[in-house]
């Protein structure tokens, strides 16, 4: 795994013994013990005891520009940025010292730096070479601002690529789905159609077969127990003779015929026989 520099770590520098100020005498004085055993604990890591100190020399004097840059050192030890970042910009407001201006503005840099804000710690560090271009600690975490700051947008473009492409892609998905719903729609339907063309076939068909039935059940019903049986075709007489059916008729011509003659004769021997009266006495 590739190793990675380190930010270097953040100037703490404490004006009283940087610049060697005078310690005067009277009010002045106590500020300046007040301040000197500030760094002290801070020094010995005792940083609560210590910002209680710090802020009792401001309290006693608020233009001591060592007493709120080295409170904001104290912030940044434990870890509270924000205000670690609000008494380094006081302390470049306040100060005239272009030096007093770099160690404010660089320690500003490294503050965004542990908030990962690379944007601000860029123009914090730029600042700083502004009013001193020769720090080379200044020049090398401006430059790795700089590179975390490109790493950053590169992972946001591809971050916002990723999230176009799904967002694509779930439009084209729900396209897709739309499209697919819409054929399963056509093809229920085709299928509610064939189904219904079916039934109706089948409906016919079923109506034919109940008239068949019932033309069968007339012509021959089978629940009949005295069913007749089915009559033969006569065969075609052959030519110059006569049909069964012919000779039949023929015969009962000649005998209803016989029959009238019959008749006839009956009736005439009952005119030719007398009436017996009845006797009226």
């Amino acid at each position: 795994m590739k190793n990675h520099k380190r930010i270097p770590s953040m100037k703490l520098w404490h004006f009283l013994f940087l610049f060697g100020f005078p310690l005067s005498w009277g009010q002045d004085s106590e500020v300046s013990n007040t301040i000197s055993k500030a760094n002290e604990l801070f020094n010995s890591e005792e940083t609560v005891v210590s910002e209680m100190e710090y802020r009792k020399a401001l309290s006693e004097n608020p233009n001591r520009i060592e007493a709120l840059y080295n409170l904001g050192n104290n912030h940044y030890q434990e870890g509270d940025f924000d205000e670690a970042a609000q008494r380094y910009f006081e302390t470049q407001k306040k100060t005239s010292s272009r030096s007093d201006r770099h160690q404010a503005f660089h320690n500003m840099g490294n503050v965004s730096m542990e908030q990962k804000d690379y944007g601000q710690a860029v123009e914090a560090y730029k600042n700083a070479l502004r009013n001193n271009p020769a720090d080379e600690e200044t020049r090398y975490n401006y430059a790795l601002a700089k590179k975390m700051l490109e790493k950053e947008k590169q992972q946001q473009d591809q971050d916002q690529k990723n999230k176009d492409q799904n967002k694509d892609q779930n439009k084209d998905q729900d396209s897709k789905n739309d499209k697919n719903e819409d054929k399963e729609d056509q093809s229920d339907n085709k299928d509610e159609g064939d189904e219904s063309d079916d039934q109706g076939e089948q409906d016919k068909k079923d109506n034919k077969d109940k008239r068949e039935e019932g033309n069968d059940s007339k012509d021959n019903p089978e629940d009949k127990k005295n069913e007749k049986p089915e009559k033969k075709q006569p065969p075609q007489p052959k030519e110059g003779q006569l049909s069964p059916q012919q000779v039949k008729s023929l015969l009962e011509a000649m005998n209803n015929q016989e029959k009238k003659v019959q008749d006839k004769i009956k009736a005439q021997k009952v005119k030719g026989t007398p009436v017996k009266g009845k006797k009226d006495w």
